[in-house]
């Protein structure tokens, strides 16, 4: 194992499409969706365990979500929690991890992935990463990895590709466009092509490459963070961290840097990835009965004439539905949620409304 390796893991959201199991008190980054004995961010500091020296591994997310962090990877210490004071999207966050590492280790390649994915074909990630790992390593490049479409989905991001590929790694292809959620027509049109990708936003690069890319293509936030260089990993860093944050500008690494910069490149894979954005992902990925019905737990759930549901309820819980077709029935903190499979993107607009009736108190 590599010790120039690091992770950087992004565990700051609040998960709104998961409501009202992820809550933004308790998201869905620290939930067992599928009762397999581990939360969704426990299962990613696993994975990256087999690429980086376990001190290698950070985690940024929000000052509100340290003590979970703590509860659910107690191996990490104190140092190895990047704790934002505000959101402010993924760039600040790429940016502060990537300057704390530098003054770690100036020879540091990094990789920086979010921390609710799940990951089907771990061998296959292993080599992905490690494959990009090495290829950042010896070249001056950007690297992300694009997952290889198996239908014209209209909820991920897109990444198209041409033939020239990086002078050390033949499989490794420069990147053309980034494209934000198409609409169905033109995502049929993509997944014709061949040479479009989703966008798993999962980065790969050196730590100077990317300090280097902010400083170009975003240099006031690079300012913003690189001027307290020497406060990291020291006692002043949450001070300082506290001032910065207030200064960022909210924005994505994607919009900041990644459609920006004239080196980047993209990896094609393919290793059982989903990024669990919303209901139907986890329906896609549970175990279902013979006519369709997901139920998670199931042991006190019975169904009767009912097919093609996502069924997430207490276990302590008696839930018989009859004569339901392709719905999500979802119930937590006292909150039950009844909606059809096919409004599930309603779900975030429905959060926003029980806001504005009931403030934060089912939120």
């Amino acid at each position: 194992m590599n010790k120039n390796n690091y992770a950087l893991i992004m565990a700051g959201g609040v998960g709104s499409r998961f409501w009202p199991v992820s809550r933004v008190e308790h998201p869905k980054q620290f939930i067992d969706f599928f009762g397999v004995g581990k939360t969704l961010i426990q299962s990613t500091y696993d994975r990256f365990l087999k690429i980086c020296p376990p001190e290698n591994i950070f985690i940024v997310t929000n000052e509100i979500y340290v003590d979970l962090v703590r509860t659910q990877l107690p191996d990490i210490e104190e140092n190895q929690i990047l704790a934002e004071p505000i959101m402010r999207n993924t760039a600040p966050c790429i940016a502060y991890g990537s300057m704390k590492i530098t003054e770690i280790n100036p020879d540091a390649t990094i990789v920086v992935a979010p921390s609710d994915h799940t990951i089907s074909n771990l061998d296959a990630f292993i080599a992905a990463i490690e494959q990009s790992l090495d290829a950042a390593r010896e070249n001056n490049c950007l690297i992300t990895l694009g997952i290889k479409p198996s239908r014209p989905d209209t909820g991920y991001g897109y990444i198209q590709y041409v033939e020239t590929t990086l002078p050390t790694d033949p499989q490794i292809n420069k990147v053309k466009i980034f494209t934000e959620k198409p609409n169905l027509e033109l995502a049929k049109s993509f997944l014709q092509s061949g040479d479009f990708l989703w966008n798993a936003g999962i980065f790969i690069w050196s730590a100077k490459a990317i300090n280097d890319a902010f400083s170009k293509h975003l240099p006031d936030m690079y300012e913003i963070f690189h001027i307290g260089a020497s406060l990291y990993n020291t006692k002043e860093e949450k001070t300082f961290i506290g001032n910065a944050y207030l200064q960022c500008t909210n924005i994505s690494i994607d919009f900041a840097i990644m459609e920006k910069a004239d080196n980047v490149y993209v990896l094609p894979t393919d290793f059982g990835w989903s990024d669990l954005g919303t209901w139907a992902s986890i329906y896609d990925m549970a175990d279902k009965d013979y006519v369709g019905n997901a139920v998670i737990p199931s042991e006190q759930v019975m169904m009767f004439n009912s097919s093609n549901c996502m069924v997430n309820v207490p276990e302590d819980k008696l839930v018989i539905l009859q004569g339901l077709h392709d719905y999500i029935v979802v119930e937590s903190n006292n909150t039950l949620l009844i909606c059809p499979r096919s409004e599930e993107q309603s779900v975030k607009q429905i959060v926003a409304d029980v806001k504005s009736n009931f403030g934060q108190k089912f939120i």
